[in-house]
């Protein structure tokens, strides 16, 4: 691991409580959603990697699987754009985390189950 930052996720950060409610229409179709984003399992490996630092991880992520750097970045996208995942710009790199609210909202709402 070359480089760990704390700009887009400083350790211990909570995020906002996670909205809306964990039964009814709109609450499944929000947990399809979470669902669909995690329906690969490299994504599902790429959440489980970010959730394990408390620091924000920039191109270590492609070192960490057997994936191309275009690959990898598609499922950061799907995971970024269903909420799970957060980045920031930094130069040339783009530095992600788990967005802690969104992942609270997935166990909210799996927990519901």
């Amino acid at each position: 691991m070359r480089e760990l930052r704390e700009t887009c996720c400083p350790p211990g950060a909570t995020g906002q409580p996670a909205p809306g409610p964990v039964e009814g229409p709109a609450a499944d179709a929000d947990l399809a959603r979470l669902a669909k984003a995690l329906g690969h399992p490299a994504r599902v490996r790429i959440l489980r990697l970010l959730a394990q630092r408390t620091t924000c991880v920039c191109g270590e992520i492609v070192e960490e699987f057997e994936l191309a750097q275009s690959t990898v970045s598609e499922h950061l996208r799907v995971l970024k754009a269903a909420g799970l995942v957060q980045g920031e710009v930094d130069g040339p790199r783009v530095c992600y985390c788990v967005d802690p609210a969104g992942l609270e909202r997935l166990r909210r709402l799996v927990g519901a189950l």
